[in-house]
């Protein structure tokens, strides 16, 4: 039976008693050592926030960047309705300092009620993120209307591929950072019985990642379907890769052009994606697709996370909004070697990667090319954008392969005036 003196210990109010009692290491030491039932808020408030205020100096981040000590003195102490908290939304950051010269994210959200708990954080973040975005006086447009789309169809003598990819989240339901294994298993419950309703073209199959046979598994890699368990330390100090890999799958329509990732950084990852330079059918699978999953999941009692000052809500903050990458293969040779050619990327508010993914260096002559923005622009506006832009590149390289020149456009406003 527990003395007298551990059932005192164990009360809500235990710290603030041994403050008034005079309590010194002794008593403390006991208190930490011998009751692990204690709350994890008692225990904090053991100590002031000015002494769990993380070190930041080196680190090159947007949490780094905004969290000041009186904004961490305000936020620590409070949780989320799923009891997550500033200091798990921040261990990513604190872990990662970043590059000098690439600044990261540094927080992700563990649950839709992060982006309000932790407001003061996550507001100047999202502004620093999205080039200015404001989220307490700006809303985000949303737009899934395809035949809006012009000039869609690319020279195939150069784009080789095209794909449209975004999250989506299931509200009620802690984000992948936060959520116990049975939240991870509810959501690939509840998308797996969606996607099974859909018809015709989008009809396909789910492949669960740890029961798939070995041939299912290398038809996957071969098709470029598969994903991995994250190994980078961005993701693995966010927490993304516990219990790898339970309750993760991918799921894929018949004629392999519309996929959707269950569990790994967000809830879904919807992907459309074709060879060749159609970006306007790829889109009009993306949207028909999207509100067909969406009206399934509306159908069994549930919703995605939606609000118009963010857009679709998401883990990381650089995803908020559309959540839309739309990116094309593309072959430059002559333009990637011209000096200008970032700061037409730039102008073009365009993004070019290896087309081994993010993080990769680009090999021989061939880019991928991508949005750069995500929020306070529409998914119609996102993929028009990067229609255009990328419809200008192919022109400079035909230029160039004529011996003419090229000029660098005047700059894209990133939001409406």
């Amino acid at each position: 039976m527990a003395s007298s003196f551990t059932r005192l210990l164990s009360g809500r109010n235990t710290a603030v008693l041994l403050a008034g009692l005079g309590a010194g290491t002794m008593a403390t030491g006991f208190l930490l050592r011998e009751n692990g039932s204690l709350a994890a808020d008692a225990k904090k408030k053991l100590y002031p926030p000015s002494s769990d205020f993380p070190d930041l100096r080196k680190h090159n981040n947007c949490m780094a960047s905004a969290l000041t000590p009186s904004i961490y003195a305000n936020l620590r102490d409070k949780v989320t309705p799923n009891n997550w908290t500033l200091d798990q939304c921040i261990q990513t950051g604190v872990d990662n300092p970043g590059h000098p010269f690439i600044k990261t994210v540094g927080c992700v959200a563990g649950d839709e009620e992060s982006y309000e708990v932790f407001a003061d954080l996550f507001d100047p973040v999202i502004k620093d993120r999205h080039n200015g975005y404001d989220p307490r006086n700006m809303k985000h447009p949303t737009d899934l209307d395809a035949s809006k789309i012009t000039n869609g169809m690319f020279d195939e003598n150069y784009v080789l591929s095209s794909r449209v990819r975004t999250g989506r989240s299931i509200r009620g339901l802690s984000l992948p950072p936060a959520c116990s294994r049975a939240e991870r298993r509810e959501v690939e419950r509840v998308v797996v019985t969606a996607l099974a309703g859909l018809k015709g073209d989008l009809a396909g199959r789910y492949y669960s990642l740890g029961e798939m046979t070995e041939t299912e598994q290398q038809q996957l890699i071969d098709d470029h379907f598969l994903f991995d368990k994250p190994v980078s330390p961005l993701l693995t100090c966010a927490f993304m890769a516990r219990d790898w890999p339970d309750a993760r799958g991918i799921w894929h329509n018949n004629d392999k052009t519309f996929l959707i990732w269950v569990n790994e950084e967000d809830h879904t990852r919807v992907i459309s994606m074709e060879k060749g330079g159609n970006m306007k059918r790829v889109f009009e699978t993306f949207c028909r697709g999207l509100k067909q999953v969406e009206q399934l999941i509306l159908e069994r009692g549930w919703e995605f996370m939606w609000n118009e000052r963010l857009g679709y809500i998401l883990t990381c903050p650089s995803n908020l909004g559309t959540g839309l990458r739309a990116g094309v293969h593309v072959r430059l040779p002559k333009l990637s070697q011209d000096q200008r050619f970032n700061k037409i990327l730039d102008n073009l508010r365009l993004q070019k990667r290896g087309t081994g993914g993010v993080d990769t260096a680009a090999t021989g002559d061939t880019f991928d090319i991508s949005n750069n923005d995500r929020l306070g622009k529409s998914e119609v506006e996102l993929v028009q954008l990067l229609i255009d832009g990328v419809n200008y590149l192919i022109e400079c390289e035909k230029r160039l392969e004529k011996g003419q020149d090229i000029k660098v456009p005047p700059p894209i406003p990133q939001f409406r005036k």
